[in-house]
């Protein structure tokens, strides 16, 4: 079993930056690789990003550009998720999730965080 707990979420304007982080804790060794996805209301759940554990190895949704970043922090077990030039439209609740491959689909991955709310305003 794995726990994430997903922080850094808020209220930032137009072209501002948030950092989520993602702990995890339990038989993290099981796995290796952490995802990002988010939810906007009223709609499904979107890929943004994955990466090894091992390596580093990291692979983007095309949308996302060069605005988001993913690193890990493996002593500590965490991964972020630096999002720069912020939109309106990335308002969301955000995961992070836990998976055997770096995939862009949600269901190959075990175990999710609670989700983080992430609200741009214009």
């Amino acid at each position: 079993h794995v726990q994430l707990v997903e922080s850094g979420g808020g209220l930032v304007q137009t072209g501002g930056s948030l950092r989520l982080s993602c702990e995890a804790s339990g038989r993290t060794s099981d796995f290796d690789a952490m995802g990002w996805f988010r939810q906007a209301p009223g709609k499904g759940r979107e890929f943004l990003g994955t990466i090894k554990w091992s390596g580093g190895f990291a692979d983007y949704a095309e949308f996302v550009s060069d605005r988001f970043t993913i690193s890990r922090d493996n002593a500590h077990n965490t991964v972020y998720l630096q999002m720069n030039s912020l939109k309106p439209e990335d308002t969301a609740v955000y995961y992070c999730a836990v998976g055997r491959r770096a995939l862009p689909i949600a269901e190959t991955y075990s175990y999710w965080g609670q989700g983080t709310h992430v609200t741009v305003s214009s």
